[in-house]
């Protein structure tokens, strides 16, 4: 055990109370205890349970997705997302009023290359060393064998289809990210179940991945726990604060007295932000993934196709393709439809998978709220009403792979020091 339980003799130790036990807030709590912090975990569900964003998610930890979403141009597209509710990026007509604010500022975020250029310059510094992050994280926790480093692929059907992403291969070239390109004779080789429809891949060593992502949260949970944070199950509602203080959480079950907290509650951390004082646009973009249990093929190296906007990846349960984004928020049925697509689009990534329908008992499908910010920033530093209320969440599709370093930053202020990464891109204010 390496994570710090160091109590001062007078037993005035500055107690946190992180909200949520996902990837950011089971690596925050583990970081708090190290920095010598009293920590309540506050979770009312199971940690990495079928509700958790990272348990469903594709278990990629890519340091060089530092690339926002919204791109030069992208306004083009929305009037095709809004036709093709089942295309890689869907918009619910009914939720568009509401969505509509959070869209505008989405595709402004991308407006030109330079402002992409800054999202992914900041981006960079919470992931660059992701995947040694978590490799330590999970030999801590005792859970090492879900931690690989061996790079992660990006599948092309030609050149003109990888030219057609030049400007993030540039963006990420500017940060430091390198890549190896396979021509068609070694791509073959080194991935002989990918249809033959794939003719160039772009290899980035550097990028790991995870085998488990709901086991290895469940363990970074547990392993807070055992060194000597306590859990409530419990819902946070609020907070008291006095003369800039905070004094309390307020929970569903009454009040927990504090001296700090951290939001870490993912897609539902709007109203404690703004409970806080510093209410953010966050968004829900729904992901789906469907998993076929005891699949005979699949990729050699964890693989994203370019035509499908989809990862496949092998998981300890089986292969699993997850991907898509669809903005109809929190309370939205799922529409199992776009488990079927991913389906449908993993059985043509690998011919040799078959047919199997859906509908067969060895499919399993899931729905999962990624959350969003429309910058591609996610939201890092304190709160607007009390520096002792930090804000950490927000971090779309780069949740896992960030939740190492952020938790790491949280604990630095929740514990009153100066964090070890620039905080400015982050800092919640900026949506004021």
């Amino acid at each position: 055990m390496t994570v710090a339980r160091s109590f001062s003799a007078g037993g005035a130790v500055r107690h946190a109370v992180v909200i949520g036990a996902g990837a950011v807030g089971s690596a925050t709590a583990i970081e708090a205890l190290r920095a010598g912090l009293r920590v309540t975990v506050m979770e009312p569900g199971e940690p990495g349970g079928p509700h958790a964003t990272s348990y469903g998610n594709a278990g990629w930890l890519s340091s060089h997705s530092v690339v926002p979403p919204a791109l030069p141009g992208a306004w083009r597209k929305v009037p095709g997302w809004l036709a093709d509710p089942l295309g890689p990026l869907a918009l619910r007509w009914r939720y568009l009023p509401r969505a509509l604010p959070w869209l505008l500022r989405y595709l402004a975020s991308g407006w030109t290359e330079a402002r992409v250029q800054r999202t992914a310059d900041a981006l960079r510094t919470l992931l660059a060393d992701a995947p040694a992050l978590h490799a330590r994280l999970a030999a801590e926790a005792g859970v090492p064998q879900l931690i690989e480093q061996r790079g992660l692929l990006h599948a092309y059907r030609s050149r003109e289809e990888f030219e057609g992403d030049a400007l993030g291969w540039r963006v990420r070239g500017r940060t430091g990210v390198q890549w190896e390109e396979w021509a068609e004779p070694q791509l073959r080789q080194r991935e002989p179940d990918l249809d033959a429809r794939y003719t160039l891949g772009i290899f980035v060593p550097e990028a790991g991945h995870c085998r488990n992502p709901g086991a290895y949260v469940a363990a970074l949970a547990q392993h807070a726990l055992a060194a000597g944070a306590q859990r409530v199950a419990t819902r946070a509602t609020g907070f008291r604060i006095e003369g800039g203080r905070l004094r309390a959480v307020l929970t569903e079950a009454g009040e927990i007295a504090c001296d700090a907290a951290a939001i870490c509650a993912g897609a539902r951390s709007g109203p404690l932000a703004a409970a806080a004082g510093s209410p953010v646009p966050l968004e829900s973009e729904r992901g789906y993934h469907v998993v076929v249990e005891g699949a005979a093929v699949g990729p050699g190296t964890p693989t994203m196709v370019a035509d499908g906007k989809l990862i496949a990846h092998w998981m300890d349960s089986g292969l699993r393709a997850a991907g898509q984004v669809e903005i109809g928020g929190l309370d939205a049925a799922p529409d199992w439809r776009r488990a079927e697509i991913l389906h449908r689009h993993l059985q043509s990534m690998f011919p040799a998978l078959g047919d199997q329908p859906v509908e067969s008992t060895s499919v399993k499908h899931w729905l999962g709220h990624r959350p969003s910010l429309p910058d591609g920033l996610p939201c890092i530093g304190a709160s607007k009403a009390s520096a002792d209320v930090v804000l950490a969440f927000g971090h779309g599709h780069v949740g896992l792979c960030g939740s190492a370093r952020t938790g790491k930053l949280a604990a630095q202020l929740l514990a009153g020091t100066t964090p070890e990464t620039p905080l400015a891109p982050f800092d919640p204010g900026r949506f004021s």
